[in-house]
């Protein structure tokens, strides 16, 4: 029994090395260990979505759900200046597999203008939510964007480029949030 001023720390007797041996198995018993033949099949799902897999199983393990539609801001797509996405990025979204790819689109940018000149890399465009609009309205804006997708929202993940766009995750209660960079890498000036 502990007496006042004690600040619980670790105990001085003997033994210490062996109650932390025996802590540490006990704990590493608990943490799941995957079979090799699922953990193949989720780095190759994480190749087809375009993630590297710790990302992909950190939004898997936080969900409960795999990855299964993306939502890519404009500026994450980088058609600022022309409606169509770089040759990099385009790569990128040509290469991703078994999911869908919605464009949520910034004013004063026209969602079916985008989907038209983009119409092989992604499945669809809606307008995003507007830089006023309160909390349920920008709630509203995501949920149609993902209403788009056919899935889950948990199962949507969110490509973007701003802190505006982070909020957006949070709204629509989104699988999860990743940078622009992050996901496509580098953008070369020239592209822009």
């Amino acid at each position: 029994m502990n007496g006042m001023g004690h600040n619980n720390g670790p105990t001085m007797e003997s033994g210490r090395a062996w109650r932390k041996h025996v802590w540490t198995k006990a704990r590493a018993d608990l943490l799941p260990r995957l079979p090799i033949e699922i953990l193949r099949t989720r780095v190759a799902r994480a190749r087809e979505l375009g993630l590297d897999y710790k990302t992909y199983a950190s939004v898997r393990a936080s969900t409960g759900r795999d990855v299964v539609g993306f939502l890519f801001s404009t500026n994450a797509l980088r058609v600022l200046k022309t409606l169509s996405v770089p040759p990099s990025h385009a790569a990128k979204l040509a290469a991703m597999q078994n999911c869908s790819r919605i464009a949520v689109v910034q004013p004063p940018l026209s969602a079916e203008a985008i989907a038209r000149a983009n119409a092989r890399l992604i499945d669809g465009a809606t307008a995003a939510p507007l830089f006023t609009a309160n909390w349920p309205e920008t709630r509203g804006a995501i949920r149609q964007a993902v209403q788009l997708t056919k899935s889950p929202a948990d199962a949507v993940l969110l490509i973007g480029d701003t802190a505006v766009e982070r909020e957006w995750s949070h709204a629509g209660r989104l699988a999860g949030y990743l940078e622009a960079e992050q996901f496509f890498g580098k953008v070369a000036v020239n592209e822009l």
